[in-house]
């Protein structure tokens, strides 16, 4: 599903690559999906309400990785970083919901972890295998 949904305009990564180096991992998903939770020590930068100021101290030269709920806004964001001059972005491939499905941990605003993730909708829920979904 995703091979069809992504464009492949910037390089992908997997859930298990963030894992282990060091990227500053930054949540394309709405204010509303990284309070419910989000990858510890993930900056929020937004997809509709994106702001480029949301990056303040991690310069061009720094390892990106840029996730939403599956890789698809991510992606788009992703992209507009290497258009701002940004030189090492990668889009997480299968997003949050992949870390999750991999048994990754996920915490919420107070750095508590959690097993609640924003599904983003019923339709796209199908593709998160492990946690307990919630959509509001």
């Amino acid at each position: 599903m995703l091979s069809t949904l992504l464009s492949h305009s910037v390089p992908a990564v997997s859930v298990d690559r963030i894992a282990s180096e060091h990227f500053h991992v930054l949540d394309a998903r709405e204010y509303r999906e990284f309070e419910v939770s989000h990858i510890e020590g993930a900056t929020w930068v937004g997809y509709d309400d994106f702001d480029i100021g949301r990056l303040a101290g991690i310069n061009n030269e720094a390892t990106i990785a840029v996730y939403c709920s599956v890789g698809y806004r991510s992606e788009r964001i992703a992209k507009q970083l290497h258009q701002q001059g940004y030189a090492h972005v990668v889009n997480v491939y299968g997003g949050i919901f992949e870390w999750v499905n991999t048994g990754h941990p996920v915490v919420t605003g107070d750095g508590t972890e959690t097993e609640t993730v924003h599904a983003y909708s019923k339709l796209w829920s199908i593709w998160l295998t492990r946690g307990t979904q919630v959509y509001e």
